[in-house]
């Protein structure tokens, strides 16, 4: 018969620890609820940190690489906290040669943010996708869930000013 492994406490005393727990408690803190766990928790704080990794790895019983290594794999899930706006940049070839590199470095250059960061303002997040599946508008750019397409660099830096 195995012995159940006794659970780590909390990372804190903040309460939304316990909904988290509540989606592993749900699974019978078994390793295939390791996305939906990391979900629960990107839903309840926003993002992924190191503590909230430690904590599911610990809980689910699972080496903290395997852990580390589905929150970087998949893009939904953020590692550090997301700004108010989010714009995701297809870098995909069709994009790429339709001038995607030139648009992040339209961004970079504007708001010294690069990929994957978020501005200091907390104001706008900037992302890659492989494929966003708007090739015929290449290059093309999600922008708050919006996909623009046949983008030039000024312009979509004219639509980033635009918002709030």
């Amino acid at each position: 018969m195995t012995q159940q492994q006794a659970k780590p406490p909390l990372p804190s005393d903040d309460k939304r620890w316990k909904l988290v727990n509540a989606t592993m408690r749900r699974n019978g803190y078994a390793d295939h609820a390791l996305i939906e766990t990391l979900h629960s928790v990107q839903d309840a704080f926003g993002f992924l940190d190191e503590t909230s990794l430690r904590f599911v790895a610990a809980s689910l019983d699972l080496p903290l690489s395997k852990v580390y290594g589905v929150a970087t794999f998949y893009h939904i899930f953020m590692l550090k906290p997301k700004g108010r706006h989010a714009c995701v940049v297809c870098t995909g070839t069709a994009c790429y040669i339709k001038g995607a590199g030139a648009l992040l470095e339209g961004i970079q250059g504007r708001y010294g943010v690069n990929p994957g960061d978020t501005t200091e303002d907390d104001r706008l997040s900037v992302l890659t996708a492989r494929c966003v599946g708007a090739c015929g508008l290449a290059p093309a750019v999600v922008l708050d869930g919006d996909v623009l397409g046949k983008l030039a660099t000024d312009t979509l830096i004219a639509k980033l000013e635009e918002l709030n």
